[in-house]
């Protein structure tokens, strides 16, 4: 039986459904469930072009790599794993005392909400995402309060995922 998340902006009111893969990412998918819900700051990923993400503290039963992409498609939902040596950098403009500054690294839960993403950073290069959910409800509104937040800032916003 399938087995289905909702993500929200809180602050933009907008909600949407996403099915978990747990075909292609049993384990992602299975750590993800495991800790729901899980709320954050939401951020605008713009180096990888239509992604919005929370970084969360890490999901320590996450496999490192299942379903990997680093061309994530409109709808995906992906889990990101770091150390803590790949993310605590302060150029990267997390608060201290954030997730990003954990001894235990962090895990960035993200939503892709249009196309032509490709997944690489300048400090560390490429940054494969497991893929561990569609999303089969609400993209055209989701995508649309994403593209507000690129143009009229993030500041304020939360992103949540919650068992559905």
């Amino acid at each position: 039986m399938a087995r289905f998340i909702t993500i929200t902006l809180e602050l933009r009111g907008v909600t949407c459904r996403a099915r978990l893969l747990d075909g292609d990412a049993p384990a992602t998918s299975q750590a993800v469930w495991e800790v729901l819900p899980q709320s954050g700051d939401a951020v605008h990923a713009k180096f990888a072009r239509n992604e919005v993400y929370a970084l969360l503290p890490r999901i320590t039963a996450a496999p490192r790599r299942e379903n990997p992409t680093v061309t994530p498609i409109p709808g995906d939902v992906c889990l990101f794993d770091f150390e803590a040596w790949e993310i605590g950098n302060p150029a990267f403009g997390y608060e201290p005392g954030s997730a990003a500054y954990s001894e235990q690294g962090a895990t960035d839960l993200a939503i892709f909400y249009a196309r032509n993403n490709l997944l690489i950073n300048g400090d560390v290069g490429w940054v494969p995402g497991n893929v561990f959910g569609a999303i089969e409800e609400g993209l055209a509104p989701m995508a649309a309060a994403c593209n507000d937040i690129w143009r009229n800032g993030f500041a304020g916003e939360r992103l949540t995922f919650a068992r559905a």
